[in-house]
């Protein structure tokens, strides 16, 4: 379990997943996709023999950025950061903030992947996991993700809810600048709030109150406590990238459906 200290003195327990379980994942991830290549290959290898040179090589490097690159781009995308290796193991993709991965984010990591793992054989990754504290691959490093096992134990607690008082207010206010820090700082908070002495939980809620409020516009309602202002920026950050991704994967199910009509006319 690695630590995160924020700049309020939070500090944030995070479950990124072992070298092992990571190695064991891209394994499975790697041998599925490697055995779908081939059967892909087997099953045009009528159509390639007809094929010259220059096409064989076309069509060939075609596959593979297909099968290799784009189809755990898709995958990582739909399932919001989770993959055939991954949901056997408990494993899951996340931003650094903790939030959900969006479809940058698993492009970059399985352009990156493609070069990292099959053309190193893995070695950079081994060592990239290795030397990062979260024990990223290069693709997470340039991503901005990491890997968390989502059945190693966690002080994480549950969501936030929104306030109803404060749901209309949230859903207007600009919430973009909070960043990802003090989003897990709110989120640690909310969870250990009940173990905290009272001198401990008012201390570090106006502290994390005054600093919501320093990068969040309008502000609240007057008088809106603490405890709710923090959980309805959280609740409404965690609403608007539900949405977000909800609308990515409408785009490519329009996509696929396009490219499917395509092919049939």
């Amino acid at each position: 379990m690695s630590t995160l200290v924020t700049g309020d003195a939070v500090v944030v327990e995070l479950p990124p997943a072992g070298l092992g379980t990571r190695v064991v994942g891209i394994l499975i991830d790697v041998v599925v996709l490697v055995l779908v290549l081939i059967g892909l290959v087997f099953g045009l290898s009528r159509l390639l023999d007809g094929l010259d040179e220059a096409a064989f090589t076309a069509v060939t490097l075609t596959l593979v950025v297909l099968v290799l690159v784009v189809v755990p781009a898709v995958v990582e995308t739909t399932t919001h950061g989770r993959s055939l290796g991954k949901l056997a193991l408990g494993l899951r993709v996340v931003r650094d903030d903790g939030g959900p991965v969006t479809a940058r984010h698993a492009a970059t990591r399985a352009l990156v992947g493609f070069g990292e793992i099959y053309l190193t054989a893995g070695a950079l990754t081994v060592y990239c996991v290795l030397a990062t504290n979260r024990s990223k691959r290069i693709g997470d490093v340039l991503a901005g993700t990491y890997v968390v096992s989502e059945r190693a134990p966690t002080s994480a607690g549950e969501m936030a809810v929104m306030p109803p008082h404060l749901a209309g207010w949230a859903e207007r206010a600009d919430l973009g600048q909070v960043p990802g820090q003090l989003s897990l700082a709110a989120r640690s908070y909310l969870a250990r709030a009940a173990s905290l002495s009272p001198q401990a939980r008012a201390h570090l809620g106006q502290r994390l109150s005054d600093d919501l409020l320093a990068l969040v516009s309008p502000p609240p309602p007057p008088g809106t406590s603490q405890p709710d202002l923090i959980a309805a920026v959280l609740a409404e950050r965690r609403r608007r990238d539900l949405l977000r991704l909800d609308r990515e994967a409408a785009q490519l199910r329009r996509l696929r459906e396009m490219t499917e009509h395509a092919r049939e006319g």
